[in-house]
């Protein structure tokens, strides 16, 4: 492809709804403002989703308002026992009323339901998240208190448009490598975050989406002889000519790398065997990694028209990345690959 196109700074949209400019940077150089958003309400997608690992477990925590659809999930996973429960009540028709920030600098979003609630507090500097839910698994209910510090100076940010639709984006940014200290409650047990072994990555998604989809996304959030090391690897979805969302952090910065391509092996039927090694490379010889799962994060929702088929696979990367001249070795270290197929 051609070189990567850098965004400037100045409004996400033109006055016709489109974006104003395709590619990527390494901040939110554009001003998302949903006002501008020429697109029906319902049509308009909006999310944070944040997910902290420790060696011991992974809380994920989603609160989503996809117009015509709200959604506020939790997940607990337990790496060595090799079990998760996910439980992601809906609101309908939330059409914007959720209230998600125009920023990821700053904000907050609070959503109640029968029996749970979720918080998103951003006061600039510290992120607190904390969730409820009486009824959680198990009969069982949870309680999730995580604060999220140290954002790196870089992240990953990519406006990608849609072929076939001027009013159609995606505007996405990745903050990987937040240090993360808390604790969550389930069944009895606690399972600690601690600031030395434990990391976050925010996934930030404002947009306007075409019907179906299928995308691929990889994160890594770790340490490497004691530095802060991860990536964000993706693709699948929109028009990525300008700009792939691919890139490696190392102590804060980013380093673009082009295209990458997951490797999923298939079963004697041709399906896709998630629990078999993967590879992940890309087209420049700048990664080679080998992904071993532990445990497929799956759920397939299908409700009259919307239609959801994820893969969130947790499991542990091994393999090389070379970039800016020097070559890291990656050994067994915990993020998660996944394939997620939408009717939304």
């Amino acid at each position: 492809m051609a070189e990567q196109f850098r965004m400037s700074e100045g409004p996400l949209l033109n006055e016709k709804g489109s974006l104003a400019e395709k590619g990527y940077q390494t901040y939110l150089s554009r001003t998302y403002d949903r006002s501008q958003v020429k697109a029906a309400k319902f049509r308009i997608k909006e999310w944070d989703y944040y997910c902290i690992c420790s060696p011991e477990a992974v809380l994920a925590l989603t609160i989503a308002d996809n117009g015509y659809m709200g959604l506020d999930s939790i997940t607990l996973l337990n790496i060595g026992e090799k079990w998760q429960y996910t439980n992601s009540p809906m609101r309908l028709f939330p059409m914007g009323k959720t209230g998600l920030p125009a920023t990821s600098l700053q904000g907050d979003v609070k959503v109640e339901g029968k029996g749970y609630s979720l918080s998103f507090q951003n006061d600039g500097k510290v992120r607190t998240l904390t969730a409820h839910m009486d009824n959680f698994a198990k009969g069982q209910p949870i309680d999730a208190k995580i604060v999220l510090t140290d954002v790196p100076e870089d992240s990953m940010v990519i406006a990608t448009p849609f072929p076939g639709d001027d009013k159609a984006f995606y505007y996405n940014q990745k903050i990987n490598c937040l240090k993360a200290e808390g604790q969550v409650a389930f069944d009895g047990k606690t399972y600690l975050f601690q600031p030395e072994d434990s990391m976050g990555v925010l996934d930030w998604g404002r947009g306007v989406w075409t019907y179906s989809n299928t995308w691929y996304w990889s994160s890594l959030s770790g340490r490497i002889d004691g530095v802060p090391f991860g990536f964000n690897l993706g693709y699948g979805f929109g028009d990525t000519s300008a700009a792939s969302e691919n890139m490696l952090f190392l102590d804060g910065k980013a380093y673009k790398l082009d295209r990458v391509a997951f490797d999923i092996p298939k079963t004697a039927d041709g399906k896709d065997d998630f629990y078999a090694t993967w590879k992940i490379t890309d087209n420049k010889g700048e990664l080679d990694l080998t992904f071993t799962p532990v445990l497929d994060r799956a759920s397939c929702t299908s409700v009259v028209v919307i239609e959801s088929d994820q893969h969130q696979v947790f499991g542990y990367f091994d393999g090389v990345a070379r970039f800016d001249g020097r070559e890291l070795k990656l050994e067994k270290m915990f993020g998660f690959a996944e394939k997620v197929k939408n009717r939304w």
